[in-house]
């Protein structure tokens, strides 16, 4: 039976994923639960991952090593930030040790952008990052990361250059429950509407200053001219990508297109999105991708393999 070398942790605010990983990067076991940041705090941090390590029958000499938000200031040790322009490698050099553990448990820093006009962090995306292009990929890269809180990254020969953050997950989760237009889109089924959804991308795409006027037309043009709720959940989505699409593709766009790292829905909502623009895309699996990464960052803390 193959040897686990360490366990891989990747814990956000409000999700906790863990992997049992062998010397050459493959996964023995995994464990998923909704006990991220917000509600271990609560429980306490060491007591939620001795519960999954036990889960996984992790032998108590293996070491962990954490990724995302249980290494913010609120989280369970804060891990600082490296700051902009970042070589992912000083990333991989700064992970801090929890103190008071038996286990050698370790958090990686995240990335700070301490730029008094457009202030921004990150935590968990830069393993991502790490997983998804090496630490010395070589010439730019514009990479977008979809989720409550949208990341989009510039990068140049394996360090984070520049990177801005778009609330478009949590916008859509507060406009669909909480405005009126959540009239609009109640009763919406699992179905896509894939057309609904590229013409919102390419109304606000167009014309993103009417952002907020776009969102309406969900509700307007229902009472107007009739259509499903399945619809205008698609013209909300539809509208607010395509919005965060219009920023995050101003400016330069390398000749290889845009790095999408996602998973599930999202990475099919991004791709009909970057289709509707005609946008060369290039996906990668957001799971794969930071758990790629935190073996890197494990190679070169621990095993001194290159994965």
């Amino acid at each position: 039976m193959t040897e686990p070398a360490y366990v891989a942790v990747d814990w956000g605010t409000s999700s906790f994923r863990l992997w049992l990983v062998d010397r050459v990067g493959e996964v023995l076991a995994e464990r998923r639960s909704a006990v991220g940041m917000l509600a271990a705090a609560g429980s306490g941090f060491p007591a939620v991952l001795q519960a999954h390590l036990a889960a996984v029958e992790a032998p108590d000499h293996l070491p962990v090593l954490v990724c995302g938000m249980a290494g913010a200031r609120t989280g369970w040790v804060e891990a600082g930030y490296v700051d902009t322009p970042a070589p992912l490698a000083d990333v991989l050099k700064k992970a801090v040790r929890v103190p008071g553990e038996a286990r050698d448990i370790r958090i990686l820093p995240g990335i700070a952008q301490r730029d008094a006009a457009a202030p921004d962090v990150m935590r968990g995306e830069e393993t991502q990052l790490l997983g998804a292009l090496g630490l010395e990929a070589a010439g730019e890269a514009l990479v977008c990361m979809p989720g409550t809180h949208s990341k989009w990254v510039r990068m140049k020969d394996g360090t984070v250059e520049r990177f801005s953050t778009f609330m478009t997950g949590e916008l859509f989760s507060v406009v669909s429950r909480q405005t009126i237009l959540s009239l609009a889109v109640a009763g919406a089924d699992e179905a896509e509407d894939v057309a609904s959804f590229k013409a919102a991308v390419k109304a606000a795409y167009d014309a993103p200053a009417f952002a907020a006027n776009l969102l309406f037309t969900a509700r307007s043009r229902q009472l107007l001219f009739g259509g499903t709720p399945t619809a205008a959940r698609e013209t909300l989505s539809g509208t607010l990508i395509g919005a965060e699409l219009a920023a995050g593709l101003s400016g330069n766009v390398p000749r290889a297109g845009v790095t999408l790292i996602a998973s599930g829905r999202l990475a099919a909502l991004y791709r009909h999105a970057f289709d509707a623009l005609s946008v060369l895309v290039r996906p990668l699996d957001a799971d794969e991708a930071v758990r790629r990464g935190l073996s890197m960052a494990a190679a070169a803390i621990w095993t001194k393999r290159e994965f």
